[in-house]
């Protein structure tokens, strides 16, 4: 089962990298709250549009009504313990309705938006190093501890020079090195293990760009979280390539911060449209 998810989410990236980058290449040029806030006003939009052409709106009005109803019943009736009990049962009967009507539009969004984000991710979460900068590579080994490691180098890196390693863990199945960013652009960072090569990408520039911290291995999550490099084969002596790279530093478009302004944007944006797309929710 986990085999055939990771198969499916690495298929699927590649049809999501082919659309990111014609849909967020103008992430690369406008100011990060601009860009996140159209992305996710956009979003927002689009969702409230997708739950109304999927959910039941006649179902979804009607037990809205039904709740109205039994509220104004507690105001009228708010001395009868019986009508009391009876309007209350009603409200949370109507609440878990709502919820029910909700599932269905909830399981159609939630592919694409965790494809959304891990693609906007790319450029929101780290940004790329500078020029002069320096970085850990980290390289995972698959196989067990105490077994031989195999040779590795890095054969070519021309947007960037090593400055220390390789640096081997034995007790980890790790290789480390210290590298310094030389030339701004998207690079390939050529790793030779014993005599096959196997590539990591560096960006290295100002501003926003894709920048992706980890070649993942064989694991759907992994693949799913970070899904602009193709991953590691199952049976690969390479689990993961991974590098450092420094946090964004933004209150709207920065590390972490950019995913709470996304589904606020989004979500006040949807309630700002709702009544024009005419919504039941």
């Amino acid at each position: 089962m986990m085999n055939f998810l990771a198969q499916l989410t690495a298929l699927i990236n590649v049809a999501a990298n082919a659309l990111a980058g014609i849909l967020l290449a103008p992430v690369a040029v406008l100011p990060g709250w601009l860009s996140n806030t159209i992305i996710s006003a956009v979003t927002g939009i689009l969702l409230l549009a997708i739950f109304k052409y999927t959910s039941n709106q006649r179902a979804i009005g009607k037990t809205r009504d039904d709740i109205k109803a039994s509220l104004l019943a507690l105001k009228l009736f708010k001395d009868s313990i019986v009508v009391t009990l009876q309007s209350q049962g009603k409200i949370f009967r109507g609440a878990f309705l709502l919820l029910f009507h909700s599932l269905f539009p909830m399981l159609v969004t939630i592919v694409p938006i965790c494809l959304l984000l891990a693609q906007m991710s790319l450029y929101y979460q780290l940004r790329p190093l500078r020029v002069g900068e320096e970085a850990i590579v980290t390289m995972k080994l698959s196989g067990d501890v105490g077994s031989n490691m195999p040779n590795v180098s890095i054969e070519a890196m021309p947007g960037g020079d090593v400055t220390i390693g390789p640096v081997k863990v034995l007790s980890n199945r790790e290789i480390y090195w210290k590298i310094r960013a030389c030339q701004n652009g998207y690079h390939k960072i050529i790793f030779n293990v014993d005599r096959h090569q196997i590539t990591k990408e560096l960006a290295v520039g100002d501003g926003f760009m894709r920048v992706s911290p980890l070649r993942p291995g064989w694991r759907w999550t992994d693949i799913l979280l970070y899904p602009h490099e193709k991953p590691f084969a199952v049976d690969s002596i390479v689990q993961s390539v991974s590098i450092d790279y420094p946090p964004h530093p933004s209150r709207i478009s920065g590390t972490d911060r950019w995913l709470a302004y996304f589904f606020v944007v989004s979500m006040v944006f949807a309630l700002i449209f709702k009544p024009f797309l005419k919504v039941k929710i």
